[in-house]
């Protein structure tokens, strides 16, 4: 646990929310943060103690909520919420994402408007730093009020319940909690509310979403340079004049990255005076504008979840400096749901542009290579089937991308009558990422294949980079041979991240 991340200390950044999720990192709670929340619970203290009736702290909730709950039944009522709450169902959350949950939960409740106090939240500390995982059913949650469910697993382990995973074996809660130094908890007036209130499941699943997104993203962009090669494209399209004059920030910094990726490139200079096509088709030649819009969406996606995730999304608000608790909504998750709607059609349009490329690549009277990439096409099949599994994933994704936050489906006997279907509307961009990352796999082998044929002429520093990376995981295709491996290969070299180091450069979380 190198890296080392301080709540209470300023917000959070990309690069801090994605360090948590790739790898454990220790998390501090700044002096300032501990000071928060002791006078947010002295405050919920006062209210106690002078009598009043306050909405979450002594009442029911939801529909419930105008049912006073007499003071020695306030310690079982924040039980009896959590275990009522833990209705979660479908498989476990990946360690990763819960450890990303546990830190936006702290990160929430330290700003010291929840009014839980510093013990709850140490506790939660106490977890990550012994790696010890509550398991959290993947399904369950309609993004308002908050992500009940979900966060009830997560906090149920605090009070002895359920069960947390510790070194990949899934042990009884109070097993788990003992191997962290903890007992099981008491929760205090107000604390059980505000674990369960709150978007940290729906925006660390998001945000998950968001840097396999990037990792696909930066892989296309390699793929779509080599792909310019192999098919002996033209860099005209990307000259910065165009670009300017239409004005769009991510066309003009996709068209310049895509210059530096294709620049030097002998094959490019092979056929500069001497070609006869006049265009090229659009998935080559209109890289800039439909990556650049796609950048854009992602960079607006990303803004959104960074904010959400230093934000205090519990209700209701316990303000200490007047003692005043106000009853809001910002455990309404509409801003993930739309994030997360943005990274869908963003993924979709990777795979969609990619897989043209592929479909060009594969068609001799298009490209000019051998027919299917292969040599004696008609014995041996080549990629043919290669890019019709890649036909099957964008078609895949165009169905999952369909908008999530148009849904909603009233709860709590319409109390809660408008939600934003965040949780699921994250959730499926992991299974949209892998697919995208597979449309672009099979780009860079069937691009790596074109510039085989090119031989004995290179292409640029940077393509011939992505070409050597490729041809270490993955051999050239002479003849017919059990292909899926081949794919899974590439695959795994998108989704680990490779790339960002050709076209990190433009990610949200590394700029």
């Amino acid at each position: 646990m190198a890296n080392v991340i301080t709540l209470g200390a300023g917000s959070l950044s990309l690069a801090q929310l994605r360090q948590v999720l790739v790898a454990p990192v220790r998390v501090e709670i700044a002096p300032s943060a501990l000071g928060a929340l002791d006078a947010g619970a002295a405050a919920v203290a006062n209210i106690i103690d002078s009598g009043a009736t306050v909405y979450g702290i002594n009442t029911g909730f939801g529909l419930l909520a105008n049912t006073r709950i007499a003071r020695e039944d306030l310690e079982t009522l924040q039980k009896n919420l959590v275990l009522s709450h833990a209705c979660g169902v479908g498989a476990l959350l990946p360690d990763a994402i819960v450890r990303l949950m546990t830190v936006l939960k702290m990160a929430s409740l330290s700003r010291g408007a929840s009014g839980v106090r510093r013990e709850t939240v140490l506790a939660l500390k106490a977890l990550l730093d012994a790696e010890v995982y509550p398991c959290i059913p993947a399904k369950g949650s309609v993004g308002a009020s908050g992500d009940l469910a979900p966060l009830a697993h997560l906090s149920a382990v605090l009070i002895g319940w359920g069960e947390a995973r510790v070194n990949g074996r899934i042990l009884p809660a109070v097993e788990a909690l003992a191997i962290a130094g903890l007992k099981p908890m008491v929760l205090g007036p107000k604390e059980g509310l505000a674990l369960l209130n709150g978007t940290q499941f729906s925006t660390a699943v998001a945000l998950a979403g968001l840097f396999a997104a990037e990792d696909v993203f930066a892989a296309a962009l390699a793929a779509g340079a080599m792909s310019v090669d192999a098919l002996k494209g033209s860099d005209t399209p990307f000259d910065p004049r165009i670009h300017a004059l239409r004005g769009q920030p991510g066309q003009i910094d996709v068209a310049a990255m895509l210059r530096g990726l294709i620049a030097g490139s002998e094959i490019r200079e092979s056929h500069r005076h001497e070609c006869g096509k006049v265009q090229d088709p659009y998935s080559l030649r209109c890289q800039p504008q439909v990556m650049g819009a796609v950048l854009d969406v992602l960079r607006s996606a990303a803004r959104m979840l960074e904010t959400e995730a230093c934000g205090v999304t519990d209700n209701p608000l316990v303000f200490a400096d007047t003692g005043e608790v106000l009853s809001g909504g910002n455990f309404h998750a509409e801003p993930v749901a739309f994030a997360a709607d943005m990274i869908a059609m963003a993924l979709c349009e990777i795979g969609n542009i990619s897989e043209r490329r592929t479909s060009i690549l594969v068609d001799p009277k298009m490209s000019g290579l051998p027919a299917f990439l292969v040599r004696e096409s008609g014995l041996n099949s080549g990629f043919m089937i290669a890019q019709v599994t890649a036909a099957a994933l964008v078609s895949e994704n165009k169905m999952l991308a369909h908008p999530a936050v148009v849904d909603t489906v009233p709860t709590s006997a319409n109390q809660e009558d408008h939600v934003s279907m965040a949780a699921h509307g994250a959730r499926r961009l992991l299974d949209m990422a892998d697919n995208a990352a597979g449309v672009v796999a099979i780009e860079l082998l069937s691009a790596a294949q074109g510039l085989d044929f090119l031989r004995p002429l290179r292409s640029s520093a940077p393509v011939e980079r992505t070409h050597a990376e490729v041809r270490s995981q993955v051999a050239p295709y002479e003849q017919d041979r059990y292909f899926a491996p081949d794919i899974e290969r590439a695959s795994a070299i998108v989704r680990s991240g490779w790339f960002r180091s050709i076209a990190g450069a433009l990610l949200p979380s590394e700029s």
